[in-house]
Formats: structure tokens, C-alpha cells, sequence
């Protein structure tokens, strides 16, 4: 991650209004001044990006071979759901429908800043997902095998 790009980080508690639009907390609307993405994650959550990140993202992904199928699914899994927005001055962001849909949200939602994207969850589906201390030291223990791999 380029020095200085401001990480996100922590979870907030928000409710979608009446026209899909969650409120960003404070602290993430200036790193998204300049517009955002959002598509689905594997987690059945939404992913907000960056532009400038999505654009990055976008690059890495058109240097993979097309003549791979799992390639060609990813980026349509990716790419084929993502909308551009943007923050509002009232710092609020529009969620389509289809998007909301395929992550469950409906009123009560969950905000998570993971490094350079924000995490939308539903909250029911956050709580039930949630790893518990076990399960997390677990899962740290197998990233940090993938990490030392030659």
C-alpha cells in the first residue's frame, strides 16, 4: 500500500434508509472523496473501494490470462455486479437494489474497515459469521503458513 493512502479499519453500526443509502462514518468519507466502488465479496457481504484502488485492482486483473476459466468467472463475478457511486454531501452512499439483495441488507447493517476496502454486512449475517477467538486464532495460524511458503 502506497505511503500515506489512509487505511480503514474498526466496525460501525448503521441502518440503511428507506432508498438503500447507508451513512459513511466520518473518518472514511474523505479517503472516498474521489469516488468508490462497490461489488460483492465471496462472504456474501459488499465491498466498497477506492477508485483509485479499484482502478489498481482492475490492472492486476487484466494482466491475468483470459484463456483461464477461473480467471474469466472471477472478473465476471467481480466486475459484472460493481457500480460506481460516490459519497453525497450529507456523506451518505446509494446501494442498488441487485447489490443489496445479494448481501442480505435490509436495515440494520455493519461497516468494516479491512485495510484498503470497507466490508457491508448485513448485521444478522456479520453476527452469525463472526469468528469466534478460537476460530480466528486458527485461521491466523494457516495465513501465517501461506506466508512462509518458498
Amino acid at each position: 500500500m502506497p505511503r500515506g493512502r489512509k487505511l480503514f479499519f474498526g466496525e460501525h453500526y448503521h441502518s440503511l434508509d428507506e432508498k438503500g443509502r447507508v451513512i459513511l462514518p466520518a473518518k472514511f468519507r474523505e479517503a472516498l472523496a474521489d469516488g468508490l466502488f462497490i461489488t460483492k465479496s465471496f462472504d456474501n457481504c459488499l465491498l466498497i473501494y477506492r477508485k483509485q484502488d479499484w482502478f489498481e485492482m482492475v490492472n492486476k486483473m487484466d494482466a491475468l490470462p483470459i484463456t483461464r476459466a477461473d480467471v474469466r468467472s472471477y472478473q465476471r463475478f467481480l466486475f459484472g455486479s460493481a457500480v460506481e457511486g460516490e459519497v453525497s454531501r450529507q456523506g451518505r452512499v446509494s446501494i442498488p437494489q441487485h447489490l443489496r439483495d445479494y448481501a442480505g441488507l435490509e436495515k440494520d447493517i455493519v461497516i468494516i474497515g479491512v485495510a484498503n476496502k470497507l466490508e457491508i454486512w448485513s448485521r444478522e449475517r456479520y453476527e452469525k459469521n463472526i469468528a469466534s477467538a478460537e476460530q480466528a486464532a486458527e485461521i491466523a495460524e494457516r495465513i501465517a503458513e501461506l506466508a512462509h511458503r518458498p
